[in-house]
């Protein structure tokens, strides 16, 4: 039956290292789509139509073991779970066996033909068998219904009917032992009782293509099915999520992501078809290779990923193999991307291999070494292949070079002569005094009549007019009674890591009389005793945190409020608005200290803020980032009141690398920091070193559309932090969820997905202990994740509209947050 074989690595260059082809074999039959069976040890593939061939996988060269007793066509093969005894069960039109391995090479010693164990006899094509974790059932696909094979028994335990075609695949829930989910041709998923026979949950329709695959991680608890068109489903099995849809992934658009990527940063110097075939390198007589996702096996990715981020969170990084006709894809189940691509497809960096394009498939990863087993059968012709992969070399090789240099939220060196930040600091030593002589000169002749003398009343120079005479209708006695009775009734404790997460709703306040969305919303710097929103009503409000009290109203944009940013000494509010002007207010007096209007930008600024502990503001115009010098001017001159003595100047403009318009930038204030995280309407992150004045590193096609946010991980001061947590940031896009970023690396550590965000900008915020996002969604809720989970841990009600902006409380003795969704704050605390 076995008509050749051979063993040949794939090449003698850097890909055979990565590579080897162990053995090819040649058969009289085709089993293009047979269920294959891999093992550490060893591999099974039907040879020769109804003979089933056993080969060891470290040691091709040894004698192949050829079981006989099926009289059709072997369709379906696997392995138990357990090595002692070692089981396999292989199915055909006419029967149903079950070997003991073991007896079998026993059997071959003493001369005699093998024999297995007849356990089911169905009459019907079998497409997929699997084992329940202890070997004492077999789960048999056979048509359109599920047979529970009794191994010791010999009988069909239950029969479970259901489904609309054929069914493709069935997995054994691994933490509840009578569930099993199939999948079927009809296009969805099914959940079974096996103790009743019944269906717990049964999916809509997923996609226009036949569901192939199945796998289910028991540590995330979550549900992962491919089909036939390159799609790939991800499924929460929580209890409490209901079979939520986590993400869909779209191979091909994520191989060209991937590539992309890759190529713009340069890998290598590798051009860009070296590393992405074309298609018609990976036609074959004449037919486009698909990705059909045929076979999930799981691997681990943490000793090649590293272990930055231990820290954070524990447990492994897992990975997923997607085994596809044309390719084999490494799938990181933490961010949802592509961390190495394998085509099958002859071509530069790995040849000679003997199958091309692949009709069935099965894998196998060994954590003694970090490599994988793959068996291939032939889509078009009679050959059966086995790969060994070095995962480690593979992934390695096709990472982005990431930055040139180290790149850390934290200054790690004093700031440079030439950089655009001395600038600051020497202004500030040379001009302050400077400017306090001036003004006490100032005050000196303001003090004295010019014109008038000292006993004509209505002159105004009296002291006792002077003082009262264009007074805010703000009472300021009330304002310092409002501040010291929060100095007296808010404690602030230091938060700790087994602080609980925000369940319940405390307060919910209307921010306006008359319908107007809350459009930004943050709290006061270090001690959190503030919360100032931006309103789409032109105002500006600041409440107390525990947003009790008639709040404090900043009037004067002629647009929506769409940024609101404190200052490190909580003196000075920040604002951006829609009619393309940054104004900067004193919060005692409420009124306007500082004016930097549309004439002095030529594009409107998208983003501002308070930066290098209040030395300098940040903002983002166009395609240009602008770092300003800024002054306020706190002292009175009772004649020209409204005139503007505050200045600000420019001392230094980047612009992004490809000259697009930026959509958010992010910088820490709580302390000194060199870097600015930028985005742009291309889905690029550019980060930008400004100690010497130039971009430091770009993200490219960071995610599928452009960034409405970026929130870096900045701590609290009543919090305690690992110090390389603050290298964290998240980014988020609409219709793409969040991204959870390391800037050691520049690369994605975690997706969270599942919120709806197809329409609106949402907001998210980091706690101030690191462990916990929170984001808004358009369902009218608030979703809170932990940083080492895709999926939610709950979700904050309470809103009657979408949830655009939330912010986490940097010092409340309780992890609170706030969300704002409509016209409405919601304070959720425990």
């Amino acid at each position: 039956m076995e008509q050749s074989q051979g063993s040949l690595p794939a090449n003698s260059g850097h890909a055979g290292d990565i590579v080897i082809e162990k053995f090819w074999v040649g058969s009289t039959e085709s089993a293009s789509h047979a269920q294959l069976a891999c093992s550490t040890q060893l591999c099974a593939f039907p040879l020769g139509g109804n003979g089933l061939c056993i080969r060891s996988t470290k040691d091709p060269s040894d004698q192949f073991l050829i079981l006989q007793g099926h009289d059709q066509p072997i369709t379906a093969v696997a392995f138990g779970n357990k090595e002692d005894p070692l089981l396999i069960c292989s199915a055909s039109l006419d029967c149903i066996i079950v070997w003991s391995l073991q007896e079998c090479r026993e059997k071959v010693l003493q001369g005699l033909a093998p024999r297995g164990t007849t356990v089911g006899m169905l009459s019907r094509a079998v497409l997929y068998l699997r084992w329940s974790p202890d070997d004492q059932i077999v789960a048999t696909c056979a048509g359109n219904r599920i047979f529970l094979l009794d191994v010791k028994g010999l009988s069909v335990l239950a029969e479970l009917g259901g489904h609309l075609g054929p069914v493709t695949a069935v997995e054994f829930c691994p933490w509840e032992a009578d569930t099993i989910i199939s999948v079927s041709e009809d296009r969805s998923f099914k959940v079974w009782d096996c103790r009743t026979g019944l269906v717990t949950y049964t999916s809509s329709v997923l996609a226009a293509y036949p569901l192939l695959s199945l796998f289910i991680d028991a540590e995330s608890k979550q549900l992962i099915t491919g089909c036939a068109d390159g799609q790939l489903w991800v499924f929460s099995l929580a209890e409490r999520h209901h079979y939520r849809c986590v993400v869909r992934v779209d191979l091909k658009k994520r191989r060209e992501s991937f590539f992309t990527r890759r190529v713009k940063s340069g890998l290598c110097g590798l051009p860009e078809v070296r590393l992405l075939p074309s298609t018609s390198e990976l036609d074959t007589e004449g037919v486009e290779a698909a990705f059909p996702v045929l076979r999930l096996a799981p691997c681990n990715l943490s000793p090649i990923l590293g272990s930055e981020n231990r820290f954070l969170y524990s447990g492994n990084t897992k990975g997923l193999w997607i085994g596809s006709s044309a390719a084999l894809f490494v799938f990181n189940l933490a961010n949802f991307e592509l961390e190495a691509v394998l085509h099958y497809k002859e071509h530069e960096d790995f040849q000679n291999l003997s199958i091309q394009v692949a009709g069935s498939c099965a894998m196998m990863g060994r954590t003694t070494d970090q490599k994988a087993l793959c068996l291939l059968a032939s889509m078009f012709g009679k050959k059966f292949a086995l790969l060994e992969i070095d995962l480690a070399m593979l992934v390695k090789s096709q990472q982005c070079p990431g930055a040139r240099k180290h790149l850390s939220v934290l200054a790690s060196s004093c700031v440079l002569p030439t950089s655009p930040l001395y600038f600051g600091i020497v202004e500030e030593k040379s001009t302050n005094p400077v400017g306090q002589k001036r003004s006490a000169a100032r005050r000196g002749t303001q003090d004295q009549p010019l014109v008038f003398h000292s006993t004509v009343q209505s002159s105004g120079y009296a002291s006792a007019p002077r003082v009262t005479m264009f007074s805010p209708k703000t009472n300021c006695k009330n304002n310092d009674k409002r501040s010291s009775k929060c100095k007296s009734n808010y404690k602030c404790q230091e938060l700790t890591l087994e602080d609980s997460l925000p369940t319940r709703l405390c307060r919910q306040v209307a921010a306006a009389l008359h319908p107007a969305a809350v459009c930004c919303v943050q709290y006061s710097a270090g001690d959190g005793r503030w919360l100032a929103c931006g309103l789409a009503n032109h105002l500006s409000l600041v409440f107390d945190a525990s947003l009790t009290g008639a709040p404090a109203v900043f009037s004067g944009h002629d647009g929506a409020v769409r940024t609101v940013c404190w200052s490190h000494n909580q003196k000075w509010l920040l604002s951006v608005a829609q009619d393309r002007t940054l104004r900067v207010w004193s919060v005692r007096q409420t009124e306007l200290i500082l004016l930097l209007g549309k004439d002095m930008f030529s594009k409107p600024v998208q983003s501002a803020q308070f930066y290098y502990i209040d030395a300098f503001i940040l903002l983002s115009s166009g395609s240009e980032l602008q770092l300003r010098k800024y002054h306020i001017d706190t002292c009175k001159d009772e004649i020209k009141r409204y005139k503007q003595k505050s200045w600000s100047k420019s001392v230094c403009r980047l612009s992004m690398t490809d000259g697009v318009d930026m959509t958010s930038l992010s910088a820490v204030n709580d302390f000194y920091s060199h870097v600015v995280l930028t985005a742009g309407r291309n889905r690029t992150l550019e980060v930008f070193d400004l100690n010497v004045g130039c971009s430091a590193a770009v993200i490219a096609e960071a995610h599928s559309r452009p960034i409405h946010q970026i929130c870096q991980n900045k701590g609290s001061s009543f919090a305690t932090q690992h110090s390389q947590a603050y290298n964290l940031f998240l980014t988020s896009a609409v219709g793409d969820g969040m991204k959870l970023w390391d800037l050691r690396t520049l690369r994605c550590e975690r997706h969270f997905e599942g919120h709806l965000n197809r329409c609106h900008p949402c907001g998210a915020a980091f706690s101030p202990c690191g462990r916990f996002v929170v984001c808004g969604a358009e369902d009218r809720h608030a979703y809170v994740y932990e940083l080492g989970s895709s999926t939610f841990s709950h979700r904050l009600a309470g809103h009657t509209d979408t949830v655009t902006s939330v912010a986490f409380n940097p010092s409340a003795p309780q992890v609170r947050c706030v969300c704002v969704g409509g016209s409405s704050l919601l304070h959720a605390g425990l």
